[in-house]
């Protein structure tokens, strides 16, 4: 049975992605627009819109749990599911509230499991994300410092997730980009496509006021992510971005195939949260030298992960083999060392105002030295680590497939 398609647009903007997603509706009248207004979830309240050919429809929904895990499994979920199964539904448009992000529901369409036993990945199918961005702040709101909550766009009154790492995710995320509004001038406009050109390199590009919503979306290419969460062990060079810098933004490509000291590379991070846009990538870390780590940053924040287990790890486990898709294992033998295995660095980081250089040298001298290597293992495993113990039994013993999971952040 063939799944109905979904369009995801986000936005930090509520008035735009209303706009882009009313677009969407107009290009296709198969199409039904569903918003979830979140502002309320502390108080346990979410309002729900639904717009569909024979008009508009708002309900307010009291969830016993104020949180956003709850919304999705208890009614956004759902409702893709039923609205899927509707004869008169062609298509699917998820307005997403700011506090909503494309993601993480990207990732709950196929992990959460609803009541019947199913999950909406089984009748609904990612056609795009739209990411639709305000051209003049940008940039200024992704390598700013600012919180959700300083916007009103906090989900609960805990959520401490700042403008410029939601914002980063989606940008990152997206398969389309709509900019909304001029921009301040003609040098706003330049470094906001150079870094767009950069950080995303794959995506289309264009103004929410002119664009052709069934043009664009029948355009897309057959690589574009279409809601593929990203593995940590994936190229972080995708869709040939250039590497000159422009208009003061370059993106700089840092890897190694020896690790990092823990206490060197945690200072090094000060280089890492000023005056760059953002940075993604996995490590090799000495005093967790069973797992890889996870990295990334957007504005003055970072974060650390677990991305699972490096296959060196394996053995001759032929299940856990199995679950290794064919272009890791690849990738993985290309660089293949006879002691350390597929162990490495790959970094990716868009920078615009330290030089790359700095960024370079700053990672390099967080290496560890050859007498540091040449204390093996067993002598890594006493340096002092700030990012804390590894966990024993990560996520279920974080298979080669699993994604990245949190361990810590660090804010400048």
């Amino acid at each position: 049975m063939s799944r109905t398609p979904l369009v995801l647009v986000a936005g930090l903007h509520r008035e735009h992605t209303a706009r882009a997603a009313a677009d969407l509706r107009r290009a296709h009248p198969g199409t039904v627009v569903v918003h979830h207004d979140v502002r309320g979830l502390a108080e346990g309240v979410v309002e729900r819109t639904v717009r569909d050919a024979s008009g508009e429809t708002r309900t307010a929904l009291e969830l016993a749990h104020g949180c956003l895990s709850c919304t999705l499994r208890l009614d956004v979920l759902p409702l893709l599911r039923e609205l899927a199964a509707r004869p008169d539904v062609e298509r699917v448009v998820l307005e997403l509230d700011p506090a909503l992000e494309a993601e993480s529901l990207c990732v709950a369409l196929d992990a959460l499991v609803l009541d019947d036993g199913s999950t909406a990945a089984e009748a609904v199918q990612v056609e795009a994300v739209v990411a639709v961005l305000e051209t003049a702040t940008w940039l200024e709101d992704v390598t700013g410092e600012a919180v959700l909550a300083e916007r009103g766009m906090a989900a609960t009154a805990d959520d401490e997730r700042t403008v410029a790492q939601v914002l980063l995710g989606l940008t990152g995320f997206a398969d389309v980009v709509l900019l909304a509004g001029p921009a301040v001038d003609d040098w706003t406009a330049a470094r906001l496509h150079a870094a767009l050109g950069r950080w995303v390199p794959a995506a289309r590009v264009g103004s929410v006021e002119h664009w052709r919503p069934a043009r664009v979306l029948a355009g897309l290419p057959r690589t574009a992510r279409r809601g593929r969460v990203r593995h940590p062990h994936d190229a972080q060079l995708s869709g040939q971005p250039p590497l000159e810098a422009d208009a003061g933004l370059e993106l700089v490509r840092f890897s190694a195939r020896r690790p990092f000291h823990p206490e060197r590379l945690h200072e090094a991070f000060d280089v890492l949260l000023d005056g760059v846009v953002g940075t993604r990538g996995r490590l090799w870390l000495a005093t967790q030298h069973e797992h890889a780590v996870w990295l990334e940053s957007a504005g003055g924040g970072l974060q650390l992960g677990d991305a699972g287990q490096w296959l060196a790890t394996l053995g001759d486990d032929a299940e856990l083999w199995a679950q290794v898709d064919d272009e890791r294992r690849v990738a993985a033998a290309l660089r293949w060392d006879p002691v350390h295995g597929d162990r490495d660095t790959e970094l990716v980081v868009l920078t615009h105002r330290q030089p790359a250089e700095a960024i370079t040298a700053a990672l390099t001298d967080a290496l560890l030295t050859d007498a540091e290597l040449a204390l093996g293992v067993e002598g890594w495993r006493t340096f002092v680590d700030p990012f804390g113990e590894q966990h024993t039994d990560p996520c279920e013993a974080s298979s080669p497939a699993d994604p990245a999971t949190h361990l810590s952040e660090e804010n400048r």
